[in-house]
Formats: structure tokens, C-alpha cells, sequence
């Protein structure tokens, strides 16, 4: 703890002024902290000479810094991680060693509650590490120790909180089970009310996923046991177990939250969605059955609502951005967006509306569902079962009038041939295509049924797109260099000659903040912009091999590439580049595309987001 001896001695000479105090009482305790380098102000309230906030008050009128109950204040962990150039002060070590812990950030000036608000060193070396003007706020350690314990174990104690309610709901289903008829139970579930236990485990799971930025839920019934696993920056980790007797009332409260999935089928597939609010947070949740050998697995994909994001702050290569601007200020042509499912198309596109969006411009968009609700667009929502489906919706859109459409997803040969149509008749189209990267998103949509001259005439640029994990900044550390991989391995990876001389590597390590090293995610982003050399060779009927080595000829960042970038700033680890692109030279090699899940930016840490 810093400078306790000065504090201790700035204290007593307080009490010996302020006379609120005889000095026979407290000189012996003066002494006796001084001898164990504990705090003076401690053993004056364990001493109950004085209590808690009196011994504040006289603090905070001889400093003139004002006092903080800090047991009543609830502190944004995730608003002080923007404290990027103080991240060695959001270390749970460094806040005990300097007795100080930021708990709010306006503008330029952050708050901090301090122990020792006599310290002027002390304050000044914080101010110098935050790279903002300090507030100081008087606490004492007790409370100071017990707030930065919840800032630094809040998903530890989520999760606890969660199994410690999860452990007394054996108690109410044996009642259930033992009256348990199909049809019975099903209806006497739908009658429960918030206190029946598979609604309280269902409640306490989407909470639990909601707290911890999940993108995704995973419950899935196994033959003794229910398991429960979270997609958090797009990883699963497994978080709590239920009891087996729960699966079948779990599945069915979910199904009933819908409002749309029958509970007394459980043989095929179901689909449905629910709209919580939790956390403060307004989410909208894609429900999903599928049966399976040990019962029905469930999986909700959670889209958290309100993070639509501007073109700058999704972190793209300035060279990518530029290609972006200027094909999104074009009158007319496609603009496409590829990737696997969950990695941050969506989000991109609609950053992409946001820059297109004015007063003057009538843009519309047909999405199943819509995932974010903008004032100001027209958003259809497609129902294949009322038979308003994505080429329908389509075909109607045309008759509105609109200048920019957006298309959820192109899905068969009818919507891509209605999109080219539109592309080709004055309207700027933007969509997503599932591929693995950007040249063959041009051979995928020929395989369509569309002509190559049509794709060459109206395609403008392809995005592929992938989230990478971002390393924690409290605790990411400089790799040893007898860990670096050889000069052969980096090349092989993809390093130029020139970049791995001067190469600083970082690794993962883990702390309480994050999921094993890293936090949040970021867009990976390879981009094909359309040009004369391009057009020949689709023309000519040229396979994406050959439409990648044009490409890569003539400028493209590949996601690969796009990787080892972000690695050389020091954002994210080659693992991580590793696991979710393949090399230049075998990006052309059939591959399964990496399972990347999230809300990123879809979610609040941002679920589908490029930047959590």
C-alpha cells in the first residue's frame, strides 16, 4: 500500500488538531500501525473510537476532496476499459499497490477513489498513467478493498450466483415428476408462475449469458446431465451443468417464451425467437430445436439491440476503408459482404447503410429477422410462412422507389437474379453470401445461374469477413523472444522479409477480466475492389484462382495479410490469426470455414461487433 507511514502521520496530526479525539487515546494506536505498516484510520474504527463516516468527513474537509460510500456505488467496469494508455492501473495489482480505483470517466477527467488523498506524488504518477486529469474521491482501504474485488471477479461471481441458484431447484421437481403425464405437464408449465424452477433456471442462464457478453447459449441434454455452454468472443466455454430432471421443462419454457414453437413436438426441428430485456439491455434472441439421442438440444443466438456502429469505428484498414467510401458513394452496383455465420456481416452492413443514410436517399432493407432497428430506414421483415419471402419482398421493394437496398442474405438463384437486375437499373444493392473468401463469392454467384458479363457489369467490391479475438490490454504481455517462431515459420505464415527484424510479439496470459487472454473482437476484413484486369478474367470465364492472383496483383489485403497487420500492432496473437484464416498460397484450397460465432458485434461485448 503506498506511503502508509505519511498517511498515518497526517491522520493523527488531524485528530490532534480537530481535539475530536483525546491524544492518550489514539497515540498508542499511532504507534502500533506504524510498527505493522497497517493504516491508523483502521484501528481507530476496529478501536470504535470513531466511526466510518465521521473519520471520512474530517478527512475529506483537511484534504478538500470529497467523500465516497463506496459499498453504495455501482462502478461501470466495462466504461473504464476505454482507459487503454492506464491499463497497468486497471490491474487488480496495481489498483491495491497505488490504494486507488478509477470509478468514472467524463470526457477527459477521471474520478478516482483513493485511501491516501495526501499523496501528491502519488496522484500525479495517476494522472501520468491515465493520460487524464484526476478526480480524487476519500475512501478507506476496507471498502476500496471489497470495490476493487467486485470490479475484478464480476463474471466469477456471476457464475457463482448462478449455480447457487441452480442448487435448490432439485427441491421443487420431484412434485412435478411424480404427477408428470405429457399433455399434464406441458399445460401446468405454461400456468407456472417465475418461482417454477425451469423458469427460474431459464431466467438465470439468459442473465448469466447476458452479463458475460455471450453471443451464444448452448444447452444440450446428455444422458445424466444437462450441459450449459457459452459462446464468449467466439469460443465456447462450458459454464454450469443442470439436472437431467430439468432438460424437458427447461426446453418447454423456452419454447413457450417464443410464442411460436410447439412444446409437444419434439421430433423435428423448431425455430423461434424472444425479445428480453435484461441487464438494462433490450436483446433479441434467435431460438433454435434440434432432437437429438438424449433429448432436445437448444441453442439461442443473442442480438443485442442499439450497437450500430459508424464506418470508423469498425477498425478497418485504411486502404479497405477508402475502397469502401468510394464504392458506397457510387450510384449504382453491389456491394457484398461474405463470411461464416456470426462473424460481423450484418454489423458491417449496417454501418454501411449509416454512411449512405440522409435525408435525400430512400434506403430500404428486406432481412430475416431484422436485427437492428434504425429510424429513418425501411426495414421488411420476411415470413416465408405468409409467403412474403426474401424474392417477393424483393420485387416489391423495386416498386418503392428506393435508391440503396439492402438484402439480408442471398440465399437461391431467384433473389441473386432480382438483385443484379436491380444493381443494373440505377440502385445501390448491398447483401451477404456465405463463402470463404472474397474471389470465390464471384464464382459462387455464377454458379447461380448469373452470367459472367452481369457479374463483371455490376459487382463493385466483396468483403470477406472474419472476427479475430482481441488481446486483454490489463494483461497481454511481450512474448520471449526464445518463443518467437523461427525466421522460416514466420515467412512461411506470411511476415515479409523486411517485418520480422524489428517484430515485437504479444501473448495471452489471463486475468479476471477477461477469457483466458483475451477480450473482445475485431474485423478481419480481406477486399476485392472490381477493376478492368478483374472483369477480363471473369468474363473469360476464369476460375478464383486466377481471380485471387489478379487480385492479390493488384492490391487486395487478404485476411490472412489483414491478421498479421493487427499482430504487428500488438492487437491479437498469431494463434489467433492462425485459427481463423489459412495462407495466401492455400487460400484457394477447399476449406471448411472457421465456426466464429457472436453478437460482436451482434451482442453487448459486444456480440457481432468489430470492436467489443
Amino acid at each position: 500500500m503506498p506511503n502508509v507511514l505519511g498517511y498515518n502521520r497526517k491522520l493523527a496530526t488531524l485528530l490532534r488538531r480537530t481535539g475530536v479525539v483525546e491524544e492518550a487515546t489514539f497515540a498508542p494506536l499511532v504507534e502500533k500501525a506504524n510498527k505493522e505498516g497497517a493504516y491508523l484510520f483502521n484501528l481507530v474504527i476496529n478501536e470504535k473510537i470513531l466511526d466510518e463516516p465521521t473519520l471520512l468527513g474530517l478527512i475529506s474537509e483537511d484534504s478538500g476532496w470529497p467523500p465516497i460510500d463506496l459499498d453504495k456505488y455501482k462502478i461501470d467496469i466495462d466504461e473504464l476499459r476505454a482507459l487503454n494508455k492506464g491499463a497497468d492501473l486497471l490491474s487488480e495489482e496495481a489498483c491495491k499497490q497505488h490504494g486507488a480505483l478509477p470509478i468514472a470517466l467524463i470526457g477527459e477527467h477521471v474520478t478516482v477513489a483513493v485511501i491516501n488523498p495526501y499523496d501528491v506524488v502519488a496522484l500525479d504518477n495517476l494522472k501520468l498513467q491515465i493520460g487524464r486529469s484526476v478526480i480524487p474521491v476519500v475512501t478507506c482501504e476496507r471498502a476500496l478493498l471489497k470495490a476493487i474485488d467486485q470490479c475484478f471477479h464480476a463474471q466469477d461471481r456471476a457464475v457463482e450466483q448462478m449455480m447457487e441458484e441452480m442448487k435448490g431447484l432439485d427441491e421443487g421437481i420431484e412434485t412435478i415428476e411424480q404427477k408428470r403425464e405429457d399433455e399434464k405437464d406441458d399445460a401446468a408449465l405454461e400456468a407456472s408462475g417465475d418461482d417454477a424452477p425451469a423458469v427460474k433456471a431459464v431466467k438465470s442462464i439468459i442473465s448469466m449469458a447476458i452479463k458475460l457478453g455471450a453471443s451464444d447459449i448452448h444447452i444440450e441434454p446428455m444422458e445424466k446431465k444437462v450441459r450449459v455452454r457459452l459462446r464468449i468472443d467466439g469460443v465456447l466455454h462450458e459454464k454450469l451443468e443442470l439436472p437431467k430432471k430439468l432438460e424437458r421443462a427447461v426446453c418447454s419454457r423456452i419454447k413457450i417464451m417464443t410464442d411460436t414453437m410447439n412444446i409437444a413436438e419434439r421430433g423435428k426441428p423448431q425455430d423461434g425467437r424472444i425479445a428480453v430485456t435484461m441487464e438494462g439491455k433490450k436483446c433479441d434472441i434467435r431460438v433454435n430445436s434440434l432432437p437429438l439421442v438424449w433429448g432436445e438440444k437448444i441453442c439461442m443466438r443473442i442480438l443485442a439491440k442499439g450497437n450500430l456502429r459508424d464506418m470508423k469505428e469498425l477498425n478497418l484498414e485504411p486502404q479497405v476503408y477508402d475502397i469502401l467510401m468510394r464504392a458506397l458513394s457510387a450510384p449504382q452496383g453491389m456491394v457484398l459482404v461474405t463470411g461464416p455465420t456470426g462473424s460481423g456481416k450484418s454489423t458491417t452492413l449496417y454501418s454501411c447503410l449509416k454512411t449512405v443514410m440522409t435525408p435525400e436517399e430512400n434506403v430500404n432493407t428486406v432481412e430475416d429477422p431484422v436485427e437492428y432497428e434504425v429510424e429513418g430506414i425501411n426495414q421488411c421483415h420476411v415470413n416465408p410462412k405468409r409467403g412474403l419471402t426474401f424474392a417477393s419482398a424483393l420485387r416489391a421493394l423495386l416498386r418503392q422507389d428506393p435508391d440503396t437496398i439492402m438484402i439480408g442474405e442471398i440465399r437461391d438463384q431467384e433473389t441473386i437474379e432480382i438483385a443484379v437486375k436491380a444493381a443494373l437499373t440505377g440502385h445501390l444493392v448491398l447483401s451477404t453470401l456465405h463463402t470463404n473468401d472474397a474471389p470465390s463469392t464471384i464464382t459462387r454467384i455464377i454458379d447461380m445461374g448469373i452470367e459472367p458479363l452481369m457479374v463483371a457489369s455490376t459487382v463493385n467490391v466483396v468483403l470477406a469477413q472474419r472476427l479475430g479475438r482481441r488481446l486483454c490490454n490489463n494483461c497481454k504481455a511481450d512474448l520471449p523472444r526464445e518463443e518467437y517462431p523461427s525466421r522460416e515459420q514466420l515467412l512461411h505464415i506470411g511476415f515479409k522479409p523486411e517485418e520480422i527484424e524489428g517484430l515485437k510479439l504479444k501473448k495471452a496470459v489471463g486475468c479476471s477480466l477477461c477469457n483466458n487472454g483475451y477480450k473482445g473482437r475485431f474485423a478481419l476484413v480481406e477486399c476485392l475492389e472490381m477493376n478492368d484486369r478483374l472483369r477480363k478474367i471473369i468474363i473469360g470465364g476464369g476460375s478464383d484462382l486466377e481471380i485471387r492472383k489478379v487480385a492479390l496483383e493488384t492490391g487486395m489485403i487478404s485476411l490472412r495479410r489483414a491478421g498479421l497487420l493487427n499482430v504487428m500492432r500488438g492487437l491479437t496473437t498469431i494463434e489467433e490469426v492462425l485459427r481463423n484464416t489459412v495462407g495466401d498460397e492455400i487460400d484457394h484450397a477447399p476449406a471448411k470455414p472457421k465456426r466464429d460465432s457472436g453478437a460482436g458485434a451482434e451482442s453487448s461485448a459486444g456480440s457481432e461487433d468489430a470492436a467489443a
